[in-house]
């Protein structure tokens, strides 16, 4: 198989599309517009007619090209229709042209010298009742709370209305950084993949929110707050819930984004979602590169 690099302005963005949306491994990440806001000097490895497709997170400090994942991008890597095999994704990395890089495989592309790190997927195409009945213990419970609260539900709640919750209630976060947010969130609602969510105490107040990513059947669980009273009224259970009886019984599955950190994690797995590992690949990153 034969591999070409493409720069930015070389790629045919409705080849591009079409390959990641009849991939098997489709994920919202790849989509062009996606890259196009997140890393918007994006490069390209394709096989002939866009069979095999890879992105490449360009970036560029005091002149030296490198690849860095990009913000709110947890996944990219090889994307096909096709088997992804063990030698297709060898040849991939053996092709990559630049020295210095960060990049995180999907997890469909199992590369032996990457890191492994956890993601956590719901399938929610069973009945909602099915799905409820294998929450944990203490999610159950605090599903139930957060309904005897009375939280109600707002959807498509305002772009303005998300990003000062989201900023005022995580203002310990760096990343993402605000315009890039924005215009995420403005083009993904222009291409109906993205949803914004907000819950509401009983006396009409934001308490928790969520930013939802939607394409062909996948739910990306991308950006999500809760204030201290929404942490009190189980907020985002009651939230998550709501997204999973909404979408039971249909073909889809819930991304949660996974994390190392084990509370987070054990939130996700309360639900049922499974581990689905993916992978993450360095080489010579220097600290001149590494640090903001």
């Amino acid at each position: 198989m034969k591999l070409i690099h493409l720069r930015n302005k070389s790629i045919d963005t409705k080849q591009w599309d079409n390959c990641i949306a009849q991939s098997k491994n489709h994920l919202t990440y790849a989509f062009s517009w996606y890259l196009n806001v997140v890393s918007p000097e994006w490069e390209a490895l394709v096989s002939k007619d866009y069979e095999y497709v890879m992105p490449l997170p360009v970036k560029s400090r005091y002149g030296f090209p490198y690849l860095v994942q990009p913000p709110l991008t947890q996944q990219l890597g090889i994307f096909s229709k096709h088997e992804i095999t063990q030698n297709v994704v060898e040849k991939f990395m053996k092709e990559i042209p630049y020295f210095s890089y960060e990049l995180n495989l999907n997890e469909h592309n199992f590369y032996e010298k990457a890191l492994i790190y956890p993601n956590f997927i719901l399938d929610i195409n069973k009945p909602y009742n099915d799905i409820s009945s294998t929450y944990s213990k203490n999610c159950k419970r605090n599903v139930s709370k957060s309904v005897a609260n009375n939280l109600r539900i707002q959807h498509n709640i305002t772009k303005e209305s998300f990003l000062s919750f989201y900023f005022s209630t995580e203002k310990h976060y760096l990343s993402p950084k605000q315009p890039v947010l924005k215009e995420l969130i403005d083009k993904g609602i222009s291409e109906n993949s993205l949803k914004l969510y907000g819950v509401y105490s009983v006396d009409n107040k934001l308490v928790a929110g969520l930013c939802l990513l939607e394409s062909n059947n996948r739910l990306t669980y991308l950006l999500s707050s809760s204030n201290s009273e929404g942490k009190k009224l189980s907020a985002m259970f009651f939230l998550i819930d709501y997204i999973i009886k909404k979408y039971a019984g249909k073909d889809y599955v819930l991304d949660f984004e996974g994390s190392k950190i084990e509370g987070i994690s054990r939130l996700y797995r309360g639900f049922g979602a499974k581990y689905h590992p993916y992978y993450i690949l360095k080489r010579f990153r220097p600290s001149f590169l590494i640090r903001k």
